[in-house]
């Protein structure tokens, strides 16, 4: 069986997409990238509703200031769920994890 040949194409989305993300290993990681920064941007959101600081919001969760800094920080990967809870809590939140199907297994 021949590979099949790509249609050419100038759109740069697409040609960066196949350039940087062609890979399996390339799309998981860039699926986590995004995971990632989410959640950053979920905690930056929550704190903001909650009119608190970073520093406010550490006292509440029992850490540092820089702590969550860097949990607010897109490219930090150490989010962990008791932490996670933690924030929620002080800012009248819980935590709710859901699966969702994988749109390339199906």
């Amino acid at each position: 069986m021949t590979p099949r040949k790509r249609k050419k194409t100038t759109d740069l989305l697409e040609i960066f997409d196949r350039r940087h993300f062609g890979t399996l290993e390339a799309k998981a990681e860039l699926e986590e990238a995004v995971a990632s920064a989410q959640v950053a941007r979920q905690i930056y959101a929550l704190r903001k509703a909650a009119r608190l600081t970073q520093r406010e919001l550490a006292e509440l969760v029992s850490t540092s200031h820089s702590v969550i800094c860097r949990l607010e920080d897109d490219d930090y990967e150490g989010h962990s769920l008791s932490m996670l809870r933690r924030i929620a809590a002080a800012v009248g939140m819980r935590v709710e994890i859901r699966f969702i199907p994988d749109p390339d297994e199906q």
